[in-house]
């Protein structure tokens, strides 16, 4: 089974769900499934009638029903199949593993966030997480490919109690699991592009900036943080000497909606865009939208552009740094050189200037009358 699937199935896909593919698609056997893997029939029985009860789960229907078409129907005939040579097939299994494990990541580490949930809706091809602000209040705070979050619930890591119209899945135990193997492949391939002399390419994983100014090999373990919440999520519920949160909800949503855009922007061929140049007070104006043509949403990319430029050199960058790359205050004061404990009240002053930028575009597109 596995020398006439190796080609094909995508890394991702549980062991289980390759074996329940084999028997109902291609009409192996169990006792032949369970010889050539080397284990016992009840072992494959087992599998089988697992993902057999997990098809009510409209994800994991969808994500194996996707699976068939493309990977079993008519496959010696059909174009970019075992007829393709070896290397073209390996090149490209490679290049859309390394994006599911880059989605999966962004997605996971936002459902790790309290009161977030991954929001699907019947006859859609995009899916969002949004998180409970409280007093009846959500927040979106990214969007994902519904192809995605077929992989994420097919390997067990979200789950719905209720599916629906419009089913709501949460992170898993095995999510969290998955997310701290994720982060640490991530810290790993960056450690390798270090220790190789390629501290100037950018990992996969990591965040745009964070490899160019900080190169030193247990850097990267300090984004662990973010495998929870967000910064702002975590200040959010810490309490001044008066007894009042540290941020209120009007500055935690206004960095919610500067993630919101920057999220948007970047949706498109290419997954990460380069905003470095709000990270230096040298290049800043010089971004144009033209430059990145065709790479995610034009309107987001510019309204984020709008609030960088209007919050100014200091501000713009705690902002971007906390609230889009979420990098923790202890790495961001580091990187900044600033003193100890003083990121988080810059980062507050950001948050209310970027209150005041939001409020002062409302006005202006108000209508007369």
């Amino acid at each position: 089974m596995q020398e006439n699937m190796a080609f094909t199935i995508p890394a991702w896909v549980p062991e289980g769900a390759q074996r329940y593919l084999a028997h109902t698609e291609t009409g192996q056997s169990i006792r032949d499934i369970a010889r050539s893997v080397g284990c016992h029939a009840s072992t494959i029985l087992r599998q089988i009638r697992r993902i057999e009860m997990r098809r009510d789960d409209p994800l994991v229907d969808a994500a194996l029903q996707a699976l068939a078409e493309d990977h079993f129907t008519d496959q010696q005939g059909r174009a970019g199949s075992l007829n393709e040579p070896l290397g073209i097939q390996a090149n490209d299994a490679a290049s859309k593993d390394d994006e599911f494990n880059r989605e999966a990541l962004r997605i996971l580490r936002r459902l790790c966030e309290t009161g977030a949930v991954l929001a699907v809706a019947e006859e859609m091809d995009k899916a969002v997480v949004v998180r409970d602000t409280g007093d009846s209040g959500t927040a979106r705070t990214a969007v994902v490919d519904c192809t995605i979050a077929q992989a994420l619930a097919l390997n067990d890591w979200i789950s719905c109690d209720n599916p629906g119209r419009i089913s709501r899945y949460r992170i898993s135990s095995a999510g969290r699991s998955a997310l701290s193997q994720l982060i640490a492949e991530a810290e790993n391939k960056a450690r390798a592009r270090n220790e190789f002399g390629m501290a100037e390419a950018q990992s996969p994983f990591q965040p745009h900036g964070e490899q160019r100014q900080d190169r030193s090999p247990h850097s990267a373990r300090r984004i662990r943080y973010s495998a929870a919440e967000s910064p702002l999520i975590a200040l959010a519920r810490r309490r001044d000497k008066d007894g009042k949160p540290f941020l209120d909800e009007t500055l935690v949503g206004a960095g919610e909606r500067l993630r919101e855009d920057f999220e948007l922007s970047q949706i498109g061929p290419q997954v990460a865009q380069n905003w470095d140049h709000f990270l230096s007070a040298g290049g800043r104006g010089s971004f144009a939208n033209g430059t990145y043509a065709g790479q995610g949403s034009t309107d987001a990319r510019a309204r984020v552009e709008r609030a960088l430029s209007d919050l100014g050199p200091g501000l713009s960058d705690v902002a971007l740094r906390c609230c889009c790359y979420l990098e923790g205050l202890e790495l961001a004061e580091k990187r900044m050189g600033w003193s100890a404990r003083s990121g988080k009240i810059v980062l507050r002053i950001a948050l209310q200037r970027l209150k005041r930028h939001y409020e002062d575009q409302a006005e202006k597109t108000r209508l007369i009358g």
